[in-house]
This record gives structure tokens, sequence and C-alpha cells, in this order.
């Protein structure tokens, strides 16, 4: 953990004193908002990997988008070990994490980085009010295995993430088969909306804040994935909203968090829910976060009742460019038969 003596693997943004944007400090003249100081705390439904139950998984999947994973089959060891080696990389200095070669990992700050563009750094004015508390490694799994990292710390951490990735791959390709018998989609559909070679691994550092109930980790959003697997350590920060209220997901050792994204909602013709969740950040402790993100084939037509046919590459193109304009992402409403955004 970064002591308050040593901010130097911290990004110059946020460190004391330092953080400038336009002449101001990144927390001055910040007004504070609806941070919901007491969010509910309930339980996420669970779902056992090894007695995968089809109409359990169909129930939650329709109520909440979100569920706990148990006996998933990724050894504790190899969880720790990711955690470890993830946090030595992270509290090195920043600017030997700037140096990292951005094959096979990219090294961001500022932005979540939620639809990835090759310049995860928000320039100019708005920048202060888009910056999020965090920073991360972004992992493209198309060549993790033939690639090589001259720095032996790297290349460690690539082994252990490509072991993961192995994990992570079975795990979602064995929900996803569930899901699409549940919704009746057709082997040839569900072979293209589901696409292990494009998916990724975030790998996410949150950063103490001093101002904890004026900034965030990452704001309120959906993911744009057919599926997202988190593991998160022991300082809690996730939430979830359900029933029109905030609700913190406890981190339980051991455990995967499973969320659906904006794909799997679509190809579910709406039945299934696109979370909206978000990260708090911590005034003492950092927080660290693996997410393998798995998406569609990206020329794979995702059809439905209620959306024009598009396909993943239409859907992150529209993003990047909302991204750009507005500084937002719009997502599915772009994409609905009855109105254009």
């Amino acid at each position: 953990m970064t002591t308050l003596q040593n901010f130097s693997s911290y990004p110059p943004f946020f460190r004391p004193n330092q953080g400038v944007v336009n002449g101001q400090h990144s927390l001055e003249n910040s007004t504070e908002f609806d941070s919901d100081s007491s969010p509910q705390s309930e339980q996420l439904p669970i779902i056992d990997f090894e007695a995968l139950d089809r109409a359990h998984l169909s129930e939650v999947c329709r109520e909440w988008g979100m569920f706990r994973l148990t006996n998933h089959g990724v050894s504790a060891e190899l969880l720790s070990q990711l955690h470890d080696h993830a946090n030595k990389l992270f509290s090195q200095d920043f600017e030997s994490k700037e140096g990292i070669p951005s094959t096979p990992m990219l090294y961001f700050w500022g932005n979540p980085a939620l639809t990835m563009s090759a310049n995860a750094h928000q320039k100019g004015p708005r920048a202060d009010n888009h910056h999020n508390w965090l920073e991360g490694l972004n992992v493209s799994l198309t060549n993790i295995s033939q690639s090589y990292c001259q720095d032996p710390l790297l290349e460690s951490f690539r082994c252990l993430l490509e072991e993961y990735v192995g994990h992570q791959t079975r795990l979602a390709k064995t929900i996803f088969s569930d899901m699409g018998e549940d919704l009746g989609l057709p082997p040839a559909k569900s072979r293209s909306y589901l696409s292990p070679p494009t998916g990724i691994i975030r790998v996410y550092r949150y950063l103490r804040c001093p101002a904890a109930d004026r900034r965030w980790g990452i704001h309120d959003h959906t993911d744009s994935s057919v599926l997202s697997i988190i593991h998160q350590d022991q300082v809690g920060g996730l939430q979830v909203f359900k029933n029109n209220q905030w609700m913190d997901v406890e981190p339980i050792h051991d455990t995967l968090i499973v969320n659906l994204g904006d794909m799997m909602q679509a190809m579910s013709d709406d039945k299934y829910v696109s979370v909206r969740h978000r990260v708090k950040v911590n005034r003492v402790k950092e927080r660290v976060s693996i997410g393998y993100f798995v998406f569609p084939a990206e020329d794979g037509v995702i059809e439905s009742s209620n959306y024009k046919p598009f396909t993943y590459a239409d859907f992150k193109a529209r993003n990047e460019l909302d991204l750009k304009i507005l500084g937002a992402k719009i997502g599915l409403p772009r994409f609905r038969k009855e109105q254009s955004v």
C-alpha cells in the first residue's frame, strides 16, 4: 500500500498538491455529489458452478444481472499470485509504468477504459470532472500466448494471466451455454455471440482519495461485454444498482463476481439485465480488481426484436464516437428500434 510519504507510484495528477488542470487542483472547487453514503447491503445471488442450475441462473440473469460464483475451480493460490504481482507492478514508480510496452499490456490512468481507445488519458478543460481515481493495465488476449515481456516481473505476470484466462474462458463458455439454451439461441448464433479471442483482462488499482465523497473509482455504468467476471481483493467499493437503490457488493474470499453486459441484454431481447454498477474510492486504502471481459465476434450480427441488427464492431465504434463527442457512453439506446438518440 502506498504510504502518505510515498506517492511516486501515483500518476502526478493524483499526488497531493500536484494534480493541476487549467490552474486548479483536481479537488479544488469540486462539489459533493449524491454518493449514497449509506447504501443497502444485500447478499448477491449465489451460483454454484459445480452444480449449475439453469432455472436458478435464468432467474438471476433476469432479476439481477449479477451474481457471486462459487466452486469455480480457480485456485486460491493463483488468485493470490495474481494480486501479489499486480500490487508489485502498481507500486513501481509512475515513470516505470509509463514505459511498459503497449503489447500485450497497455498502461492507463484516470479513465476506466469502458470502451478502450488508444488514448486513455482525457485532455482538455473537462478532464478534471472525468478523471477517475484509478490506474490500470489493459491486456489483449488475442496474442497473449505468443507474447513475451523482457521485464521478468511483467513476464511472470503475463504467464499467470495466461493461466487465469484459461479458467475464465472455461467459466464463460459454460455459463453462456446455459444462458443460450435458456433463451433458445440458435447454435450458429451462439458461436458468434461469444468469441473468447475478443476477450480482454483489465487490472485496476483504485487509488487512495482524500475526497472520497467527491470522486469515483469508476462512475455508474454498464459493461459493453457479453459477460464480465471480476475478482476483487478484500477492500470493498463495488456497488450494484438494484430496486432503485445502490447496494454494496461485499468482498468474499475465493469467490468471483459475474455480471452481464450490454451485448447479453441485446441478445436476450431485454430478458436479461445489463446491470448498472460503480466503484467507490477509499480515503485510506487502495483496491485492486482483476476483470475478464468477453465479447461477440466483431462481425457477428446481433439480431433481436427490440434492436436494429448490429455488430459488436458497430457498437464499439458508436461508443467511441459518443465518448469523443459527448464524453459519455450511450450504449444500447443507440440501437433500439423504437427510438434513435
